[in-house]
């Protein structure tokens, strides 16, 4: 998914749905992220992302909120990565629309936000990955 996006130390990057933050690690420790930031539901998940943050050092990069995504403001995004389902994308296609800014990446693993072309899909599979740009 961080490839696909392009992802690279300029970049903040938001992880919606953000379980164990792995996504959000893998980004500072082999992209160079300086700045990412999970928004998580489950309470179990945000203090084992939490500790496992804690743990390699990252809380200077990482942010894990224990929140809803729905909520959470996205405008500082310039990458937005997506693990959820096609009716959580649907949910979530209009607050996207509204606060990404133009030229901010929406990368979305196994499932499409319908309405939106894609400009790069990399099938791998199982997974399907899908990339979008806000214009």
């Amino acid at each position: 998914m961080l490839e696909l996006a392009s992802v690279n130390d300029k970049d903040v990057l938001y992880d919606l749905g953000s379980g164990d933050g792995r996504i959000l690690i893998t980004a500072v420790q082999q992209f160079g992220v300086k700045k990412a930031v999970g928004v998580e539901v489950r309470e179990d998940l945000v203090k084992n992302s939490r500790e496992e943050i804690k743990r390699l050092g990252l809380e200077n990069h990482i942010t894990i909120v224990h929140g809803d995504m729905y909520k959470f403001p996205l405008d500082e995004a310039d990458v937005v990565t997506l693990f959820l389902t096609t009716s959580a994308n649907e949910r979530l296609k209009p607050k996207l629309e509204k606060e990404l800014k133009n030229g901010a990446r929406v990368v979305s693993h196994d499932y499409e936000i319908i309405g939106w072309k894609p400009v790069k899909v990399e099938n791998l599979g199982q997974h399907t990955i899908y990339l979008y740009i806000k214009k």
